[in-house]
């Protein structure tokens, strides 16, 4: 099967069966929404989730977070991975927003990759779910899926090839969604460690599958 092809079965069959799909954490605004994704850094989402309501109920905005400490909002997020690194970028991130940027979330991804803790994939992540942006956030999960199913080549070995491959060859209007589809088949379909191929209902257009499992 050529690339075009895999493009083309991939996004049918998620777009059928899942063409809602979106983020696992919970949040109902932009400003919840970027600071569960800088908290969800090499930690799970399910964990986020249960920090959040105490952590979201204290600080509801950008100011909030701006007037508080370190030490404050460590005591929210120590059962999180990195907490005192996840501390110091949500106190810089609410001072840098509430004093640059009227205490609004910002929209472009210059803007966004500027805020403390910000890297390009949470800036992603937020460009395409609060803005509807055509971007692709590259995790664990999209960088491992997307080379297994054989929808970027083996030279696209960084998270940037594999967004700027995925960017190329999906149409723009499912790009943002193509991002969940990605992360949550990886999540709980094609483990890192032990796929499940003999549960999976995409083998048909599966590199992986073709090349290690078919019989």
């Amino acid at each position: 099967m050529v690339k075009k092809e895999r493009f083309k079965a991939f996004v049918e069959h998620f777009s059928t069966r899942f063409p809602e799909a979106e983020t696992e954490l919970h949040y109902s605004n932009p400003f919840e929404l970027l600071v569960a994704v800088v908290l969800s850094a090499q930690c799970t989402d399910k964990r986020i989730n249960q920090v959040t309501p105490a952590l979201f109920k204290r600080f509801p905005d950008a100011k909030s977070l701006a007037d508080s400490s370190v030490e404050e909002i460590f005591s929210y997020i120590r059962s999180v991975s990195y907490p005192n690194n996840k501390a110091k970028h949500l106190l810089g991130l609410g001072q840098k927003i509430t004093d640059q940027f009227a205490g609004e979330v910002p929209e472009t991804m210059e803007d966004l990759q500027s805020l403390p803790g910000v890297g390009r994939k949470t800036a992603n992540v937020i460009a395409s779910v609060i803005y509807n942006q055509p971007a692709m956030a590259v995790d664990t999960h999209v960088f491992r899926v997307s080379q297994r199913l054989g929808l970027v080549p083996k030279t696209a070995n960084t998270p940037l090839k594999v967004e700027m491959a995925l960017i190329k060859n999906l149409p723009d209007e499912v790009i943002a969604t193509a991002h969940h589809w990605l992360i949550l088949h990886g999540r709980y379909v094609c483990l890192a460690r032990t796929p499940q191929c003999t549960k999976c209902d995409i083998t048909h257009f599966c590199a992986f599958y073709e090349k290690n499992q078919k019989k």
